[in-house]
This record gives C-alpha cells, structure tokens and sequence, in this order.
C-alpha cells in the first residue's frame, strides 16, 4: 500500500517484512524494483521524495532495448516527451556541429519530462508486484544476528520498521544507504550546475529539437527544449570557479557571452530583471564513485554506485542498466549465486573505466581554453 510502512504493534509482533527493500524511486530504484518483483521476489520500494525536482533530462534512443529487457513497456514510458532528433555541439570550435539521429536503427532520443518518466517506472514496478512507500525516507539501519535488516523509516504515516534480506541503495550521490553501511566514496571533481527554466517562446524550428551544447572559458552550456516548450538553460563548472554560483544577473551576463545558447534562449523570454521565482538553481554534477558497488547485505545502483559527468549523456541509461542488472545479482545471489554480485562489481569497474576514458577524450577535444583552471584539472595528466 503507497505511504505505508511496517511497525511493530503493541502485541509485540514481527515488522513488515520484504525480500528486498530499494531506497529512491528514481529509475535506477525503480528498475531495480521492476527487475526484483518480476523475478518473484517481494519488493519494498522507498521513495523519500526530496530535493529539487530534475528537468532537463535526455534519454538515447538506445534506452529503447534497455526498457525491452525490463519488461516495462516502451509506449507508457516514453509518451508525453519531447522526441530529440539531434545533439549538437560548438566544443573546440566555435562553430556548430551536430550527429542527427536519421539514421540509427534505434531512431530518435527523448527529452523527458522527469516526474512523469519517473512515475511511470514506478507503475511498472507496481504492477510487476513491488510495494510502493511515497515520501518514505530510510532514517536508519541495523544488521540483525541472523542477516537480515531492521530499517527504519518515517513517511506520511509516521514511522516505522521492515525487516528485509537485502537492501538496495538507489539515492543518487547521497548514498544514503551505502555511507550507513560503512561504504568508502570516491569524489573526483567538483562540478556543479546552475540552471534556469525560461518559458515558452516562439522561432521554434528543426534546431530546437535537438540538444545543444556549448563550451565556455570556465566550464560549459546546456540548453534544450523541454515537454510544454519550456527551454532548460544549464552553465556547468567548478564549485570553487564561480563562489557562490551566479545570481540572476551573473547569471544572464554569462549566458549572453554564449554564442549558440544565447540564440536559443533569445527566443524565448527572458527579463533583463529575472524574477525571484525564475532564479538560476544549483545541482551537484560532480563525477563519484564508491570503492565497491555492493557489501555486506547491500548493493548500490544509479548514481549512488557511479555517477558521471553529465557531458556523458549517460545518467538515465547508466542508472536503468545498474538498476537492472545490479537486481538480477541480488536475486541470484540470494538464491545462493556465490559469484553473481563480483560479477557486478566487475561490471561496475568496467563502466567505470570506460567513462574516464570517454571523459579524457572529450575534454581533450576542446583545446582553447587549456591554461583555465577548468580546463587544466581535466587534462589527463591532472586526472591521474
């Protein structure tokens, strides 16, 4: 039942009890859940449901053989989104460039709208069978004698105790439950965002389908059109490089020294006096890892194992992929599998090591601001 949580009663009874409880409702929880619950398992999905809502978020076509393989069905996950037919960039170059999406066999990306991609991965996993708790937050955890968790958790009916076998940690760069469980997380930057949501505008053309991204002397653009044709406008760079990030008119000043962002925003409007309710928000964007993706009685998928620059254009894909094969290893392993979560550390390493890879490559691609500070720590020989 949504909102509920178990509790011993005044008989002194057993908790509610689950073979797996998942902490965050994002699409890594979620998958993890939807993967669990269709193996036969009983799932416990926890959704604190804090922080800043996410917008802005792309998702590759080729998300379309990952939602195949959940089971979750690709025509309620991807309508009421905005089709993305093309990622352009000017990176290295002040000149646009672009891959348009023509001709892949997956055909076109999407840009989501977060909250509704996210409740729909959730109502699969409910009909797959998991048990959904709304704005329910882990606020402790105990190892029993016998293996098993005591989890405490407070929601909209108070708190409460379940018992569970495993517990799967799916709360983003918190890792909320991994650092109770002693886990050691690895930070590798300090990239943070400053967004700005601009409303709808006019001159949209084939251009404004597509995501846009621009390289600045101090970090880089974001910029893309959104579901309602509301525009995200997103300035990346060092938390130290811009302290406190922008305000509303630092904010502008910056934008305007783009050359393609500021086209795009241009068409829609955009004060010279940005109003209190339309200032710029901040959000981590750092790239961080933990020292293994699952220990004692716990596995960690989405961000809350590895989350990466979001340059990559990888955070929905990675975390629907861990989420999913990060819950085929707990079901195997509880089902006695001594090999199944080394294969997913494993995994994880292997993910990992493509990422730095990628990442390198594509920070060495824009050579003209190489002495920044910014620029500078993204070398290879500072990464080592």
């Amino acid at each position: 039942m949504p909102g509920r949580v178990g509790r011993a009663d005044s008989a002194g009874r057993d908790p509610e009890s689950c073979d797996v409880l998942v902490a965050g409702g994002g699409p890594a929880g979620a998958a993890a859940a939807l993967t669990l619950a269709r193996a036969g398992r009983t799932v416990l999905l926890a959704d604190a449901g804090t922080g800043p809502p996410r917008v802005g978020e792309a998702l590759p076509s080729a998300a379309r053989l990952l939602l195949h393989d959940l089971g979750a069905g690709e025509g309620p996950l991807t309508s009421g989104h905005l089709t993305c037919y093309a990622n352009l960039s000017a990176w290295g170059s002040p000149l646009l460039g672009g891959t348009d999406f023509i001709h892949d066999p997956n055909g076109p990306g999407w840009h989501l709208d977060r909250a509704r991609f996210d409740r729909a991965l959730r109502a699969a996993a409910q009909r797959a069978g998991a048990r959904f708790a709304a704005r329910t937050a882990v606020r402790g955890v105990t190892r029993r004698a016998d293996g098993t968790w005591s989890v405490a958790l407070r929601g909209p009916g108070g708190a409460g105790v379940v018992r569970c076998r495993w517990l799967v940690d799916a709360t983003g760069r918190r890792r909320a439950v991994a650092a109770r469980c002693g886990a050691t997380r690895h930070r590798t930057d300090r990239l943070v965002a400053a967004y700005l949501t601009l409303p709808p505008g006019g001159g949209a053309g084939a251009l404004d389908a597509s995501s846009l991204v621009e390289s600045a002397e101090d970090g880089w653009w974001y910029t893309a059109l959104l579901p309602g044709g509301r525009r995200l406008v997103a300035y990346f760079t060092d938390a130290d490089l811009a302290p406190p990030l922008p305000g509303p008119q630092a904010f502008l000043r910056l934008l305007r020294g783009t050359r393609h962002v500021a086209d795009r925003a241009g068409r829609h409007p955009a004060p010279t006096e940005v109003p209190p309710g339309r200032a710029p928000r901040r959000a981590s964007a750092h790239s961080s890892h933990l020292g293994s993706p699952s220990g004692e009685g716990w596995t960690a998928v989405g961000d809350a194992a590895a989350a990466f620059d979001p340059i990559s254009a990888q955070g929905i894909l990675t975390a629907l992929h861990t989420g999913m094969t990060g819950a085929h290893a707990v079901h195997a392993h509880l089902d006695g599998d001594p090999t199944a979560l080394d294969t997913y550390r494993a995994h994880v390493g292997a993910l990992l090591a493509a990422y730095r890879h990628n990442h390198r490559t594509v920070y060495a691609a824009e050579p003209r601001w190489a002495d920044r500070p910014f620029w500078r720590r993204r070398r290879p020989t500072a990464l080592r």
